[in-house]
């Protein structure tokens, strides 16, 4: 079994068992017409790691925090926007301005996303943290991979957790240049 196929194991169970705020249950996974579906309306194709997780875990409803945001449609209680309309309304949005390939996954609350730079082989885990008021100061890198992110949400070192709340995140610095270029 491959380093994926365990952690994708890891992360189905984990999903199993437990149920973020605002999901009953475990939504099934998606298929491939809506993965497809999906990636046409974005623009670009997701990660293997992240297609994986929407295809063979379930869509949406299971993470840190809040759980990952389902794909499409959202089908929880949390009302939360599902990740594509997410992601193009942040596109259009004038205030902020979104860097092209950044998808929001998982909404922390306050206006706080975990997004996957899907323009990077790692799938890097970016914080969007507007709160500071400051566009050139509101993006963060959470984890160099998307396989580091769902193993520190697995093993409970994630920044988010209790005993790591004084950490500090580093800056993404790429996000203007990235907004610009779009």
């Amino acid at each position: 079994m491959t380093d994926t196929e365990q952690l994708l194991a890891r992360v189905a169970a984990e999903a199993r068992a437990t149920r973020p705020w605002g999901w009953d249950v475990l939504p099934a996974p998606v298929d491939a017409d809506t993965l497809a579906r999906a990636e046409a309306a974005l623009g670009f194709r997701l990660p293997p790691l992240l297609a994986a997780l929407y295809t063979r875990i379930g869509d949406g409803g299971f993470g840190p925090e809040y759980g990952l945001l389902p794909l499409l449609e959202n089908k929880s209680s949390g009302g939360e926007p599902a990740v594509v309309e997410k992601y193009l309304a942040m596109r259009h949005a004038d205030d902020w301005g979104w860097p092209e390939g950044v998808l929001p996954i998982s909404q922390w609350g306050c206006g706080m996303y975990a997004c996957v730079d899907c323009r990077t082989d790692s799938a890097q885990v970016l914080l969007f943290e507007p709160n500071g008021g400051d566009p050139d100061h509101a993006w963060f890198i959470d984890s160099p991979s998307l396989t580091a992110w769902l193993t520190a949400w697995l093993d409970g070192t994630g920044w988010y957790e209790e005993d790591n709340q004084g950490l500090e995140l580093p800056s993404w610095h790429d996000a203007q240049a990235r907004v610009a270029h779009a």
